[in-house]
């Protein structure tokens, strides 16, 4: 349960940086890099569920653990939405662009990629206590966000994504199901990917 709730916590702060910003590149970043360092040793501090997929690939994490901690961050995210909504209001962060949505799903699985290879690399045994960890996670999801937000509006984690469209919709806002190929295939495409190319150059 300690680890649900740090993955509900972690992600639901995720979410307020992204829409209280904007989406800006630093401040996500340094918000997921402190939540890392926060949660690392109660959860793994994944609060992404392309992360939490990586991990299921690579035995670190069970079926059920890797659902519930999905669910977890997707509620995290949901309340981060209700969270910006009572304190700001108005849209969310990250929204899709005007290019085409198989661009934004290819940026999204490109860079979610690469946030998940960082991340893999950082959980495993001989990164394991490295200080630098959290700094690294969090720098990648910046660089990411500079790279790709104009491309796909920026989630490269399928909770942050798709958290504030279910929201949305719940409110009558309606939902949008090109959002779910580009914030929840795209990613989680991205997170398998990464770990299949950690397991062939590293076991």
């Amino acid at each position: 349960m300690r680890k649900l709730l740090m993955e509900c916590i972690g992600t639901l702060f995720l979410m307020m940086a992204v829409a209280h910003s904007g989406n800006n590149p630093i401040a996500v970043g340094l918000m997921l890099a402190v939540m890392v360092y926060s949660g690392g040793h109660l959860s793994g501090a994944h609060f992404n569920p392309a992360v939490s997929l990586a991990a299921w690939m690579r035995g670190k994490l069970g079926v059920a653990d890797m659902v519930q901690y999905m669910v977890a961050q997707l509620v995290g995210a949901c309340l981060g939405w209700l969270v910006h909504s009572y304190l700001v209001g108005g849209s969310t962060a990250p929204m899709p662009t005007e290019h085409p949505v198989m661009h934004g799903v290819v940026a999204e699985a490109l860079l979610a990629f690469a946030l998940v290879t960082v991340v893999l690399n950082m959980m495993s045994s001989r990164s394991a206590g490295n200080p630098v960890g959290g700094l690294a996670i969090g720098f990648t999801l910046s660089a990411a966000l500079y790279t790709g937000a104009g491309v796909s509006g920026g989630a490269f984690n399928p909770a942050v994504g798709i958290g504030p469209q279910v929201m949305e919709a719940i409110t009558g806002g309606g939902f949008d199901v090109n959002t779910l190929a580009l914030y929840g295939v795209g990613p989680l495409v991205g997170g398998a990917v990464a770990a299949v190319v950690y397991k062939f150059l590293n076991d």
